[in-house]
Formats: structure tokens, C-alpha cells, sequence
């Protein structure tokens, strides 16, 4: 067996894990190692490839670390995947999508009233891709299920955690923003 030392074996492990890899998974392969240390290591191997120039590095997201390619090389990369580009979300899927996230825990009712339709197809496509989950039962007449949103979700968007969402109050000035910059409809004379 080949001596690698911890920086080669974290670098080695972030590489192989096909989903972001919590800190407490590195420090059960390197048992001697510390939270420091680990981050350290992380923080001098991505010195190392931007130093190199690499095309990737190594980021926080969903609560661990992954491996990710740089911004830079996104066009290159959807040219040669532009087949295998994951399916968009729907607009209803996205509304939806974002009513739980902030809401979490919400049930379907609080959703419908919000978004003014019925969520049914919405909620059970969202659940098949693994964005939200039943999370519990509300303790109300009914117990209606609890959604919120799955460290998938925290991965589709590059979300190191929920809080790393834009505040609502942030997105209705940057809303009320776009809106100024409309023109005004004119009314006929």
C-alpha cells in the first residue's frame, strides 16, 4: 500500500464521491485528523489548483465538500453535455419549489393558497427528483404532510445551507427595481 499523506487522501476521496462529502465522512477514513486540519488541507489544495490553473476546485455545498469545475469552463461543458442537460424545472415547479423553501415545513394546502392552484402533479414531480421530501404530519384536524426541501435541492442550486437563499425582503426591492425600470403603459387618447 502506497503511503499518501492526509492532503492526497482527502483530495482522493472528494474526487470519487458522486455527492458532496460531509467532514465527519473525511474524518472517519483520516481518524487522527481534526476539523482544522481538514479544512486547511482543503483550503491549500485549492490554492494549489488555482495557482495551476485547473479547471475545478473544491467547494462547500450541502453541508460538505465537492468537487466542481470552475464557472469559466460552464460553456465548453454544455456544449459537450447540451444531450444530457438535466430536464428544467417548470415554472409551476419552480413557484412551488420556492413557496416550500422558504416556508419549510409547509403543507399542501399552505402551498395551494399561496400559489392559487391546485399542487398535486407539482409536489409528486418534485418529490420523484428528490428536491423535497415529507418531513412529518402537521398537528392539526387532518395531520396534512409536512414538505421541505432535500439535500438534493441544496445541490441543484449550489446552496451551502437554506440560509444561503436571498432574503425575501432582498428579492421584492430587486423586483420593485426591475418593475421601475418598465416603461409605464400609455393610455390611448
Amino acid at each position: 500500500m502506497l503511503d499518501l499523506n492526509k492532503k492526497q487522501i482527502i483530495e482522493a476521496l472528494i474526487f470519487v464521491s458522486d455527492k458532496p462529502l460531509a467532514l465527519g465522512e473525511i474524518k472517519q477514513v483520516l481518524e487522527d485528523a481534526t476539523d482544522e486540519e481538514i479544512n486547511t488541507l482543503i483550503e491549500t489544495l485549492n490554492k494549489e489548483y488555482q495557482d495551476t490553473q485547473r479547471s475545478f476546485k473544491i467547494t462547500q455545498i450541502a453541508g460538505g465538500y465537492q468537487m466542481v469545475t470552475t464557472p469559466e469552463c460552464g460553456p465548453y461543458l454544455k456544449k459537450l453535455y447540451k444531450s444530457r442537460m438535466k430536464e428544467k424545472l417548470t415554472r409551476p415547479s419552480l413557484e412551488t419549489l420556492a413557496i416550500i423553501a422558504y416556508k419549510q415545513p409547509a403543507t399542501r394546502a399552505e402551498i395551494e393558497a399561496i400559489r392559487g392552484v391546485n399542487v398535486d402533479g407539482v409536489v409528486k414531480t418534485l418529490l420523484e427528483k428528490g428536491l423535497i421530501k415529507i418531513c412529518g404530519r402537521k398537528e392539526v384536524v387532518g395531520r396534512p404532510l409536512l414538505y421541505s426541501t432535500t439535500e438534493e435541492f441544496l445541490q441543484h442550486f449550489g446552496l451551502g445551507n437554506i440560509s444561503d437563499l436571498p432574503r425575501l425582503e432582498e428579492l421584492q426591492v430587486q423586483e420593485g427595481v426591475e418593475n421601475d425600470t418598465v416603461p409605464a403603459p400609455q393610455e390611448n387618447q
